[in-house]
């Protein structure tokens, strides 16, 4: 078995399934795919197809990598700080500003004091931008529980944060 030969015969089709999965070219992912095929090389069974053998270790490793990046992503979002930031006012007056500042420490807190459930939907859809649909999979829960987690967190915060509307 030729190594070499493996990374020319499959290099685009790995680099098509990372873009597929990440929606983005990474080359580090690439890499990552060859070094555990040329690590798992012996333990592959010829019950399949060597080419989807591969396939199926450039998915995984996609995958896990966007998990890892979807964890960092949802730990940078939590914190009080980084959320004031996030969220930009183009008008600047000090009053403003305070007033601002004031009332996104009072959404984040909202958002912090609901259900572990209902903040992670909010979280998915409503500050990282992912489609009901995304968040269902991301969840392994139906569309409909991600839309009824939604709808009852909105309820949850419309009643805490009454005075904002």
């Amino acid at each position: 078995m030729n190594f070499n030969n493996i990374i020319k015969r499959n290099r685009e089709n790995i680099r098509s399934i990372i873009k597929l999965i990440t929606n983005e070219e990474n080359q580090d992912l690439e890499q990552e795919v060859y070094v555990k095929v040329w690590k798992n090389a012996g333990k592959y069974k010829e019950q399949g197809s060597f080419t989807g053998w591969i396939n199926t270790i450039a998915k995984n490793v996609s995958k896990d990598y966007l998990k890892s990046a979807v964890k960092r992503r949802e730990q940078l979002i939590t914190e009080d700080d980084t959320v004031l930031l996030n969220l930009k006012d183009k008008k600047s007056t000090p009053e403003l500003k305070l007033i601002r500042n004031d009332r996104q420490k009072r959404i984040v807190k909202a958002i912090n004091n609901l259900k572990p459930k209902f903040r992670e939907v909010i979280m998915y859809c409503e500050i990282n931008g992912y489609t009901y649909e995304e968040c269902a999979k991301r969840l392994k829960c139906p569309v409909g529980t991600v839309k009824s987690r939604i709808y009852n967190a909105k309820k949850q915060l419309a009643v805490e944060l009454k005075d904002l509307l």
